[in-house]
């Protein structure tokens, strides 16, 4: 049975993925984990949701790798609208894996830590479990909700705990997350691999920019993620707003590329703060009109602010305008300076006059942008590339199959926190 298999040789091997709040392979971490088991003999399927605009097909075969989707429609208002989402996304989970059959691994990404429910059928059969920490969804709900720690606080940290003692192997994002597992998880130093989040470099190739995106200004600006209420736009647009009316500075257009539950929210904001001649919001654009923008960008914004959440998450977006040599204003997130070292430059947490004045400092200074360009793609090519992930995602994927015995994570674990270049100590 798949399940019985030891560690080795992986040609053969069947990996199951699960997916709830992503379309793949629209998932840009979980496509590179696909892709990477794929190269190495796996045989991969992916369970996830339909996408609206793209991943609409409910089978495919991309690359090699089997995905299954379903219909699901995004929560909207309270936690009440999550909990219906969830128990349809669980129905359709289930339904789709016991379609796929005996597997050897299954691989649950969350959101939700709900994913282990069907991680525990699966193992029960003998597969392994595989949990791929994307958040700290209690600090996701500290960070959204703004209600405290009231009784849906204490169940999500259930779910927590659950989905860590169910997990053969738990993998981490960055040593922030890995420090979670150790002491809020209890998981054992070995059982814990990090796998950086890195961007595709070949989706990130700069091309020459072009003067029409700039709307007339010398300079261009650009965001470039989702739109939720624990993102940061809101903060970026009072930020700008400050740049023109405190500092004077109207020699700029700027552009916010995505969406989310907050983008009609964001552009009624956008309004009311007067910059709706200076603020041009797109919505989710084609890959190669996105290479356009960053290409031409003088200045990447990441303005997440400080709170649970943010100050240990990996963005992604960071490391995205990295790839493309952009200099990146942030706040001073443990992360942020994990990812950006010298790449960013970064204001006080949540200070929305000094993130202002450093957008400033910067279209001031081409020199300087020019530089910390350089440094963002010497390290997204370099230490933080996809390639040192790859091998702690093997690593793992060997430790969980080897019945229990799982090889140290110290050899991963070290040469992650080697290549990171970390600009701060944890």
């Amino acid at each position: 049975m798949p399940g019985n298999a030891k560690g080795g040789d992986r040609r053969g091997r069947r990996a199951l993925i699960l997916v709830e709040n992503l379309s793949v392979p629209f998932d840009r971490r979980v496509w590179q984990e696909c892709t990477t088991l794929h190269e190495a003999g796996w045989e991969v399927h992916v369970i996830c949701p339909r996408g609206q605009m793209r991943d609409t097909e409910p089978e495919a075969e991309i690359e090699g790798v089997r995905i299954h989707r379903y219909p699901l429609r995004a929560a909207t208002g309270g936690p009440g609208g999550y909990l219906r989402e969830y128990g349809t996304a669980l129905w359709h989970t289930a339904r789709l894996a016991r379609k796929v059959g005996p597997i050897d691994v299954v691989h649950a990404c969350n959101p939700p830590d709900l994913l282990f429910l069907p991680a525990l059928w699966l193992k029960r059969r003998g597969a392994r479990f595989v949990f791929d920490q994307h958040d700290l969804v209690p600090e996701l709900y500290l960070s959204r909700f703004d209600r405290g720690e009231d009784l849906l606080y204490r169940s999500v940290c259930a779910l927590e705990r659950l989905t860590y003692r169910t997990a053969d192997v738990v993998l981490a994002t960055n040593e922030s997350y890995r420090d979670v597992a150790l002491r809020r998880g209890h998981r054992r130093p070995e059982d814990v691999f990090v796998v950086r989040s890195a961007p595709a470099t070949e989706r990130f190739q700069p091309v020459p920019p072009e003067v029409g995106l700039k709307q007339g200004k010398p300079h261009l600006l650009c965001y470039l993620g989702v739109m939720g209420p624990q993102d940061g736009v809101d903060y970026a647009l009072r930020a700008l707003a400050r740049l023109q009316q405190e500092l004077g500075r109207s020699d700029w257009h700027a552009v916010f590329i995505g969406a989310g539950d907050a983008f009609d929210a964001m552009v009624r904001l956008s309004g009311q703060l007067g910059l709706s001649e200076q603020v041009q919001f797109t919505g989710r654009v084609p890959d190669a009109d996105l290479v356009r923008y960053l290409s031409t960008a003088d200045v990447c914004l990441s303005p997440d602010p400080r709170n649970p959440l943010n100050d240990v998450s990996t963005m992604n977006k960071v490391l995205e305008y990295m790839a493309m040599g952009r200099p990146v204003v942030s706040f001073d997130l443990r992360e942020a300076r994990v990812s950006a070292g010298d790449a960013a430059v970064y204001a006080a947490a949540n200070d929305e006059a000094e993130f202002a004045r450093l957008i400033a400092e910067l279209l001031d200074d081409p020199d300087r942008r020019a530089r910390m360009g350089k440094i963002g793609q010497e390290r997204v090519n370099g230490p933080l590339s996809w390639r040192n992930s790859q091998r702690s995602l093997l690593a793992a994927y060997d430790a969980a199959c080897r019945d229990g015995v799982p090889a140290s994570a110290d050899v991963p674990a070290r040469s992650a926190r080697e290549g990171e270049g970390r600009a701060v100590e944890r």
